[in-house]
Formats: C-alpha cells, structure tokens, sequence
C-alpha cells in the first residue's frame, strides 16, 4: 500500500507491505514457514531493496527522471513479526480510503493562514502547525496521486490472477493456526481514548459530576 505523507502533511513517501510468513516448495506440495519471531534480516534488507528499485526504474528507462541524492541517502525497510497479521490489516485499513489530512485536523483558516493539528511519533499529545494557505495547499496536493499510479496493489497469491487462495494454504497446512502466535507489544493497536491534552497519557474514567440541577433540591 502507498503512504506518501507525514503527520504534518511533508513529502514522505514509504510503501507498507503485509507478508506470509513462510512459501511454498518449488513443488508447491507443502507450506515452508518462517520462524513465528523473524522474517528477514531488516539491516541487510534495506540496501537490497534501493538496489532492486534502482534496477528496476533502469529497466523501465526512469531512472534518469530521479535526483542522484535519491541513491546517495540511506533506505529504510523494516520488518516485525505480527502474529496473524490481524493487527497489521486494523492497522493499514483506515489509510486506504484516507486523504493527507481531514477536516477535523484542521483548527482554524483566517487571514491567509491555516492552523492544523498534528501528534509527533510516539506522543498522543496533540501540537499545532501554522502555514500560509499557499505553502498548505502545496504541501496537500504533493498526495495527490498522479495519473495510473494504484494506492492498493496485490501480489503473489493474493493477486486475482493467482491460482492460489488461502484457502489452499490452510489445506497444505492440515489445519488453521488455531493459537496464533502473541502479537509483539509494540505491534498492538494503541490503547482508546480519551487522551490528556496536556502529557498525550490515557485518561481513566472514575464517575461523572452532573451539574447542579435546582428540582434535586428539597423545598424548605
């Protein structure tokens, strides 16, 4: 899935990707699965993966088009151990069908100037970004997808014009996975709201003081 912005609406293109955890046999007579903690080594991932993307925009005769300090900084490519992946799939879901930014980020337009709220990484404090409504506009419509470029593509055995399904998977497997492994902390969903506006900390419900009402008062 294609992700092209950052919390306060910056250039910040990354692809998110949800893997099996294991593939078939060159025979596909039987499911090889990976360790239920590791997949890949990420460290040795990262300069894999620019080098693959490089040859392959070469091959397709862009390369060119990208600036030379595209291949000269440091890729990122991560990769965790989910569980089933249920987490993973709550987590992508909302962005598929989202834009850069909603209406109930925005907190004020006035005078040239748009003020909008964003939470750093890591905090569920909320901060507030100030921009000239051009600088905004420009920042918003760098997420505007070009022409032919897809958000969603599948691959693999999830692709529509795989003769594989899941389904054949659990067959070679015998069975579902009925005690998937525990989904690692830092992969969880965060925890609901609401949230202090001040420290980002979880507020925790005690009881409610209703407002002072004059028929709850006896006469006299």
């Amino acid at each position: 899935m294609l992700h092209t912005w950052g919390r306060q609406l910056q250039y910040h293109p990354h692809i998110h990707y949800i893997v099996p955890g294991g593939g078939f046999n060159k025979g596909r007579s039987s499911w090889l699965s990976s360790r239920t903690d590791f997949y890949a080594p990420v460290k040795a991932l990262s300069p894999i993966f620019k080098a693959k993307f490089k040859e392959q925009l070469n091959q397709t005769g862009l390369l060119d088009s990208v600036e030379a300090k595209v291949w000269e900084a440091d890729w990122v490519v991560n990769s965790q151990a989910v569980g089933n992946g249920a987490a993973s799939l709550k987590y992508l879901a909302p962005y598929v069908f989202k834009v850069a930014i909603s209406n109930s980020r925005i907190v004020k337009v006035e005078n040239h100037t748009v003020t909008f709220k964003y939470r750093k990484h890591g905090s569920r404090r909320y901060r507030s970004l100030s921009l000239h409504v051009l600088e905004f506009i420009r920042r918003f419509l760098q997420h505007v997808l070009p022409s032919g470029f897809m958000k969603v593509r599948h691959f693999g055995f999830m692709s529509s014009s795989s003769n594989i399904c899941p389904e054949d998977i659990r067959q070679r497997l015998g069975k579902e996975d009925e005690n998937p492994p525990p989904v690692p902390p830092e992969s969880q969903n965060p925890p609901h709201g609401p949230f202090c506006p001040d420290c980002g900390g979880v507020l925790i419900f005690l009881k409610s003081i209703l407002p002072f009402r004059k028929e709850y008062c006896s006469s006299g």
